[in-house]
């Protein structure tokens, strides 16, 4: 096996991680495979560093130019999902453990957008993959002093920014079976078109983002308070709820709800909880966000009830 395909989920989780878009990172991966096919293997002493060193120093320049599209971007922005808890869906590869769902969770990379690109590529390093200082600052061309301050700054700013957000810890560890339940009385009550009823499972500050990227019809504005955002779920449900079914899944380690048509992926749902209420949703509604997970549905056939 060539060495570039033997790293090559290593190299997506770095351009995944750094980007927040599977779409991106797989541009980043496809500009470092013609690198690695115009190199003289003879002169790399390390294959999987060097690539890592050449996926890193094309995330960050994605994510450069990237952030100027974000700032023109049609409403709220959020990452780019993908299915995971699957063979099938082995893009992220297996997340065994707590830090590897961590570093892939939808709250996580949202929270990683107001880092610098530098402060990203070496928390991504370290928090991540769990290179060492040294191998950080070789990466991304810098000292292991500034390695070790970019790490830092990126630490302190995640903590402040989740605090402000007030959402909970963006790697919170879900309790799958009361999610279940939660997110069922949720979907019963919205279909339902029962505000009140609703309400009672909503926490008071919950917050909704809906991500449609000017492609689809979607709240351009984040969307605080129980009563709001029963209502608009109940509002957006009753106008374009028909021919819509959920399917529960995993995406980014974490259980989501997937809304299907017969026409495909209309969203995937990230719904944060903390006891028994819902403190927080992020929809990915923009079809060009949905596109990598359709593809990963592709390879099995279809959409069916992931949850089994």
């Amino acid at each position: 096996m060539d060495e570039f395909e033997r790293v090559r989920g290593r190299l997506f989780g770095i351009a995944y991680r750094m980007t927040g878009a599977a779409s991106e990172a797989e541009e980043v991966l496809q500009d470092a495979w013609l690198r690695w096919a115009e190199v003289d293997r003879g002169s790399v002493r390390d294959a999987g560093a060097y690539l890592a060193r050449v996926v890193t120093n094309f995330s960050i320049k994605q994510l450069t130019s990237a952030r100027a599209r974000r700032e023109v971007y049609v409403g709220e922005w959020l990452p780019e999902p993908v299915l995971t808890g699957r063979v099938e869906f082995d893009a992220l590869g297996p997340l065994e453990v707590v830090a590897e769902r961590e570093s892939v969770s939808f709250a996580l990379l949202v929270l990683l957008e107001r880092l610098t690109p530098g402060e990203r590529a070496a928390y991504v390093l370290r928090e991540a993959f769990g290179y060492g200082y040294g191998e950080v600052a070789e990466l991304i061309g810098t000292s292991e002093a500034n390695a070790r301050q970019l790490v830092s700054r990126a630490r302190r700013r995640l903590t402040a920014e989740q605090v402000e957000e007030g959402v909970g810890q963006a790697g919170r560890v879900v309790d799958r079976g009361r999610w279940r339940v939660l997110v069922a009385r949720f979907l019963a009550a919205a279909r339902l078109g029962e505000v009140e009823r609703l309400e009672v499972l909503l926490a008071a500050e919950v917050v909704s983002w809906a991500d449609g990227g000017g492609k689809v019809i979607a709240a351009r504005n984040p969307i605080i308070g129980r009563e709001r955002v029963a209502r608009y779920l109940v509002g957006v449900l009753e106008r374009f709820g028909a021919g819509i079914e959920p399917y529960l899944a995993e995406a980014n380690g974490e259980p989501v709800l997937v809304a299907a048509s017969a026409d495909g992926i209309v969203a995937i749902c990230f719904i944060g909880i903390e006891y028994d209420r819902i403190t927080d949703l992020r929809l990915a509604m923009n079809p060009d966000k949905l596109t990598f997970a359709a593809t990963q549905l592709s390879q099995i056939g279809g959409l069916p009830d992931l949850s089994r």
